[in-house]
């Protein structure tokens, strides 16, 4: 790990693998994990890639700034143009996770130039989210984030403890001994449960002020925009939070989609860690 000050006032922990001569990959882990999401993953992708794996703004030992829009998308969206303008990288592959893919589908369709390949884990399009959430089985599986973002849970010790058991068991099934250990003493940082929520709580609070122009829109900005370049989307179809609905119409807003289903769930890069390998290998090596 090292750490990286970036021009958008943040400080990141990332981790660094593979020869820095070959092309750049980034790779942005989801709620509520870090860098570690990609344990598997980093590997793999080092034999051809010089891979960076960011604990993001909020998480781990990452800056937490105290504003809540501080964790606003945009905001989170400059951290990866910074990170790639640090290593000196005009472009890159962008791969993400849950929401680490939401930040990385925004990315890739307000900097084309720059993102030359997406890769997307369980993440909706947002205009594809924004749609379904009429759907009432969607609904009711999204209905944790009203709770979030209405209420707050990281001022409340008693209430902290029941998320962090409920997280826990999320992963407890694979995430046992060393990997449910880090998680615990990652959420434990000082402003680390806060600043994970806040996530959330800046993103409704972003798309509620938007203006047509600004990203979160669902009336002209990013989400409704055709993601052009080379995709790769790999979905867990036993995912209990974003449900299969989130792949319908996905091909009319993403031209060149690679889509791989697995009988997994929501946290597939570990939890399906040698199929989400080969389904990355087999795209990059094409793409």
């Amino acid at each position: 790990m090292i750490r990286v000050s970036l021009a958008t006032g943040v400080a990141l922990d990332v981790a660094v693998a593979g020869d820095r001569a070959h092309p750049a990959i980034i790779l942005l882990h989801g709620f509520p994990e870090s860098h570690r999401a990609w344990r598997h993953q980093i590997p793999e992708l080092a034999k051809t890639h010089f891979v960076i794996a960011p604990d993001q703004r909020g998480y781990a030992r990452s800056s937490k700034p105290a504003p809540l829009e501080a964790y606003a998308p945009d905001r989170i969206m400059a951290d990866v143009f910074a990170l790639a303008d640090h290593f000196e990288r005009d472009t890159f592959t962008l791969v993400g996770h849950d929401w680490g893919g939401a930040i990385a589908w925004g990315a890739a369709m307000s900097r084309p130039d720059r993102v030359m390949r997406l890769a997307i884990l369980n993440a909706p399009h947002p205009a594809l989210f924004a749609k379904t959430l009429a759907d009432p089985a969607q609904a009711k599986a999204s209905g944790y984030i009203g709770v979030i973002r209405r209420t707050r849970l990281d001022r409340s010790r008693a209430l902290a403890r029941v998320f962090g058991s409920r997280v826990v068991q999320w992963l407890a099934a694979l995430a046992v001994g060393r990997e449910r250990a880090a998680h615990l003493e990652e959420w434990s940082q000082p402003g680390a449960m806060t600043g994970m929520l806040n996530w959330y709580r800046a993103a409704a609070e972003q798309h509620e002020n938007a203006r047509p122009e600004r990203p979160g829109n669902s009336s002209g900005g990013l989400d409704d925009r055709v993601v052009t370049q080379p995709t790769l989307v790999i979905w867990g179809m036993r995912d209990r939070y974003l449900l299969p609905v989130q792949l319908d119409g996905l091909a009319s807003l993403v031209p060149d989609l690679t889509l791989v289903k697995l009988d997994a769930g929501h946290f597939i890069p570990w939890a399906a860690a040698d199929a989400v390998n080969a389904a990355l290998r087999g795209w990059l090596d094409r793409s």
